[in-house]
């Protein structure tokens, strides 16, 4: 339960925003550091495992990845703070000064681009995406989903991001 207030806090201001002060009054606990990697870890844990659930739902591979996309906007979009994603924010934030907070980054990317993968080949062997675009899609989806979770922490409204899952989902 710590590491859920930790990683809530981490989400919300961000590493450089989150003073030690602020995981004592909220936790008790010392290395904002540790408890940062532990917060991104268990964060990384829970979205892709929520992602990876979502696009093994029965249905059509582009109908599940539509749904997946406009999900995640979504639920970016419903956030009153509009905190956007952990890793997303990590990257920016942290990406070039943190190796141990790049690499956990990476690995959450890694997944998410791995589950895409596994959905698009899905789709290359049913015949519903062609085949000389799947080689690709996998790294394209991993992008559209940073791009899309960053522009829903400013976004005044769904449209643009819907229209980013379609384009995306029908180019494919």
């Amino acid at each position: 339960m710590a590491i859920e207030h930790a990683m809530e806090v981490f989400w919300r201001k961000g590493y450089a925003a989150t003073t030690p002060q602020d995981l004592v009054d909220t936790l008790g606990i010392g290395s904002r550091h540790a408890l940062f990697e532990a917060a991104l870890s268990r964060y990384r844990d829970s979205q892709a495992a929520a992602l990876i659930e979502m696009l093994e739902e029965p249905g059509s591979v582009k109908d599940r990845l539509r749904r997946a996309l406009r999900l995640l906007s979504e639920t970016d979009l419903a956030d009153p703070d509009r905190r956007g994603c952990m890793a997303v924010n990590t990257a920016a934030e942290r990406g070039q000064a943190d190796e141990s907070a790049a690499r956990l980054v990476r690995r959450m990317f890694d997944r998410t681009k791995d589950a895409f993968c596994a959905l698009v080949e899905e789709g290359r062997r049913t015949g519903e995406i062609a085949a000389d675009r799947a080689r690709a899609a996998g790294s394209l989806l991993l992008n559209t989903v940073v791009g899309m979770r960053l522009l829903a922490r400013v976004a005044d409204g769904p449209d643009r991001l819907t229209r980013v899952v379609d384009a995306v989902v029908d180019s494919l």
